[in-house]
C-alpha cells in the first residue's frame, strides 16, 4: 500500500498537473470502485480542480463548489498520468479522469479490487473520511508521546494504526523501528522517556528522508513504479540479507496478512521474535537466538 512518502509524491505531481484545470469527464471501468451515490460522479464533470491534498493514505481532489473526490489506493492501486483520452488498460484499469492536457488513470493489480472512490460535498462529508491519525512531520514531541501511549499495544501495531498515526504502513514502520533500534513487538507502555524521544526522531527523519529521496529520484516526472520495496531500505523486504548497520541477517515474522522485518542484533538484543505459525509448529525447536538460527541454516 502506498504510504506517506509515495502519497506525498502523488499529491505533488497532481498539484502541478490538474490544479486550475477543468475536469472534462470521468470514465469508470469498474462499478465496484465507486463507493458513494450522492452526489453522483457525473457532478464532477465540468468543474475545475482547486486543490489536491490527502487524508492519511487517501488522496483528495478538491473541486469548485466544495466537491471532493476521495481516492483510496489500498494495496495494489496506482495512479498514472497519460496523454489525454488514452484508453484504460483492459484488466487493470479502473477509472480515468480526463483533463484537457492529460488523463489521470487509476489501475489496480490482481483480481481483488479494493481501491475505492468516494464523491462527497462539503467539509463535514470530507472529514468523515479522515482516520484522524497524527501528522508526525508537523507534531510536537508531546503530541507524539500522547498518541503513542494512548493504548498499550506493540509498536508495530501502534505505528500502523491510521487512527493514531498518519500515513505510516507496513514498510515504513519497519524502517522507523530499525532506525530507532526498537523491537516491533515492544509494548508502548514499556518504553522509557529516552526510547520515546528516539522513536519520535526516527519517525520524522525516516519519513522526511524518504520523501526527499523519492522527490530527487522522480524530478518533474509523474511517480511511476510506486512500491513498498525500495532499494536503500534497511530491513523491509530484505529477509536474510545483511543489515546495513551491523551485517546480521534481517529477520522476519509473519502475522495475519502482514509481516515485520527487523534486525535481531540492532533491535532485540540478538533474540529472535517468535513467528506465530512457525513457533507453534516447531514448539521447543524454535531458535531463541540469532546464533542458534544461523547454526541451523549452516547444517
Amino acid at each position: 500500500m502506498p504510504e506517506l512518502p509515495d502519497i506525498t509524491l502523488y499529491v505533488d505531481a497532481l498539484t502541478s498537473r490538474v490544479v486550475g484545470q477543468r475536469l472534462e469527464r470521468v470514465r469508470l471501468a469498474s462499478p465496484f470502485l465507486l463507493r458513494s451515490a450522492e452526489p453522483p460522479l457525473t457532478d464532477l464533470a465540468g468543474r475545475t480542480v482547486v486543490g489536491v491534498g490527502r487524508l492519511g493514505k487517501r488522496i483528495v481532489l478538491a473541486f469548485e463548489g466544495e466537491f471532493f473526490a476521495v481516492l483510496h489506493l489500498m494495496i495494489a492501486g496506482r495512479l498514472h498520468w497519460k496523454p489525454a483520452g488514452v484508453d484504460l488498460p483492459r484488466r487493470r484499469g479502473l477509472a480515468a479522469f480526463d483533463f484537457p492536457h492529460g488523463s489521470l488513470l487509476l489501475t489496480e493489480a490482481g483480481t481483488k479490487h479494493r481501491a475505492s472512490l468516494h464523491v462527497v460535498r462539503g467539509a463535514a462529508a470530507l472529514g468523515a473520511h479522515d482516520p484522524g491519525g497524527l501528522d508526525v512531520l508537523g507534531a510536537s514531541p508531546a503530541q507524539f508521546r500522547a498518541e503513542l501511549t494512548r493504548e498499550s499495544h506493540t509498536l508495530k501495531r501502534t505505528l500502523t494504526d491510521p487512527r493514531l498515526f498518519d500515513g505510516i504502513g507496513n514498510a515504513y514502520s519497519d524502517e522507523i523501528l530499525h532506525a530507532a533500534r526498537l523491537s516491533p513487538l515492544r509494548l508502548t507502555s514499556q518504553l522509557s522517556d529516552a526510547e520515546v524521544e528516539r522513536l519520535f526522531r526516527a519517525t520524522r527523519e525516516t519519513l522526511s528522508g524518504w520523501i526527499e529521496r523519492l522527490r530527487a529520484a522522480t524530478g518533474d516526472r509523474f511517480p511511476e513504479g510506486v512500491t513498498a520495496f525500495r532499494d536503500g531500505m534497511a530491513v523491509h523486504g530484505r529477509f536474510r540479507q545483511p543489515c546495513p548497520v551491523c551485517g546480521s541477517p534481517v529477520q522476519r515474522i509473519r502475522y495475519a496478512q502482514n509481516e515485520a522485518n527487523y534486525c535481531a542484533t540492532c533491535q532485540t538484543g540478538g533474540r529472535l521474535l517468535a513467528d506465530r505459525s512457525l513457533s507453534r509448529l516447531l514448539k521447543s525447536d524454535w531458535p531463541r537466538s540469532l546464533e542458534e538460527w544461523e547454526a541451523r541454516l549452516s547444517r
